[in-house]
């Protein structure tokens, strides 16, 4: 049983070696864009929000 556990974070170890990180500079730009489409979304959520929210008030007055 310790045998197959060691092996298995030999294992693991092992793959991540073999992993291709990003850069620095990647990971700023993933980063950016990863924030600018969160808060794209939740403005887009926002909007269609009110719209729905003040068509209700129309039809249900």
């Amino acid at each position: 049983m310790i045998d197959k556990i060691k092996a298995f974070f030999t294992d693991v170890a092992k793959e991540m070696k073999k992993v291709s990180w990003p850069s620095r500079d990647e990971l700023k730009e993933a980063t950016i864009i990863v924030v600018v489409m969160c808060l794209v979304m939740a403005a887009f959520t926002y909007i269609i929000d009110i719209g729905i929210t003040q068509a209700f008030k129309v039809v249900f007055k």
